[in-house]
């Protein structure tokens, strides 16, 4: 079945470094000819719905470093969130055709259906390279000019200092799945498949970023989670103190990606931003406890400074490209926390054993 696609029209991507790349426009046509975000770049090979859709990518265009995207189409059933939050999508190639058994749609004409901007054509190799040594840039793309775009890229503030979880939080709790435990999901940007994981377990109430602890205690909660979300988690407001009064009477807390973040801040940790993040579903991680490798799903730009928890926590995974910190677990309390996604869409299912790590504390074990 063909594609969407129709005669190209000339684009460019240009950086706040003054770097220009050539392309043609995909999905929406946005009416100045612009889109602009900060650019990062991701390396999964497969599960490009299930980027595009993660809400963590707010404020953010998303490089996909494999060489073509849309071969197997999309479907309804693997998007991890309502709508793309992310500012747009840089490719080497849109496939023209899509083959796969569960295909509903075409990939243009999904971005185009929620008014997500994207852009082929490009040399993600170049630019790889290019975000790897200088570290996440902002950007812009589309049909304006070269100066004009560049003027836009130098007028992006970036994700650092920004609030984004507010713009991805949900207005108003609701309920998802029917399972034993009953858990509070905070909703930072959470994901569909990882409600999917708790709803094996538990009857999942997801509640708004800015949910106070009070409220939480209120409730007959076996469990509280903290889920992955947007931006620089010292710009979520209040967050960290609700937090530490959850875990200080006694609830049994798990947090990942910013909730992982979150719960740091909320035991005097720091955090910090890197260099060009880490996006893709093929990082590994060592469990320090057993010395075994996980092939980890990932996507952030911020990270936990280890030496800030001292004597606070104690540091269960590590990164083994950077070694940076990618766990950790509060010293007497009911509380631990992952940097990654071990829901992993997509990615490997390596670390699905956290959600019974989760069960355990819960059940007081």
């Amino acid at each position: 079945m063909t594609s969407s696609l129709t005669t190209p029209i000339a684009a460019a991507l240009v950086l706040e470094d003054g770097s220009i790349f050539e392309g043609e426009s995909l999905g929406h046509q946005p009416k100045d000819g612009i889109a602009s975000g900060e650019v990062v770049f991701n390396t999964v090979m497969t599960g490009y719905q299930e980027v595009i859709t993660d809400p963590s990518y707010a404020g953010q265009i998303i490089t996909f470093t494999t060489a073509h995207l849309g071969n197997y189409g999309v479907n309804a059933f693997d998007n991890e969130s309502s709508r793309p939050h992310a500012r747009g999508v840089i490719m080497r190639d849109m496939a023209r055709r899509r083959s796969n058994w569960r295909s509903e749609d075409d990939l243009d004409s999904m971005l185009r259906a929620h008014r997500l901007p994207a852009i082929g054509g490009i040399d993600t190799r170049r630019l790889t390279r290019l975000l790897r040594d200088s570290g996440s840039l902002q950007g812009a793309f589309g049909t304006a000019s070269e100066s004009d775009l560049l003027a836009t890229a130098r007028a992006e503030k970036g994700t650092g200092g920004t609030d984004l979880v507010s713009t991805v939080t949900t207005d108003k709790p609701y309920v998802y799945g029917s399972g034993k435990f009953q858990v509070v999901a905070f909703d930072f940007g959470i994901k569909t498949t990882i409600l999917r994981c708790l709803a094996d377990f538990a009857t999942v109430t997801v509640v708004p970023a800015s949910t106070t602890a009070a409220e939480i205690q209120a409730m007959s909660v076996d469990g509280v989670f903290l889920s992955n979300g947007p931006g620089d988690p010292e710009m979520v407001v209040g967050a960290p103190e609700n937090i530490r009064k959850i875990v200080e009477s006694g609830i049994a807390t798990f947090g990942i990606c910013l909730g992982h973040q979150l719960l740091s801040l909320a035991y005097g940790g720091k955090t910090f931003k890197l260099p060009f993040g880490h996006h893709g579903g093929n990082h590994p991680v060592r469990r320090i406890a057993t010395g075994t490798v996980e092939i980890t799903s990932q996507n952030h730009n911020f990270c936990v400074d280890p030496d800030s928890l001292s004597g606070v926590a104690d540091i269960t995974h590590i990164n083994l490209n950077d070694n940076t910190n990618e766990g950790m677990r509060i010293r007497g309390a009911r509380a631990f926390s992952v940097q990654y996604h071990p829901e992993a869409g997509p990615g490997p299912h390596d670390s699905r054993y956290l959600f019974a790590e989760f069960i355990a504390m819960m059940e007081g074990k």
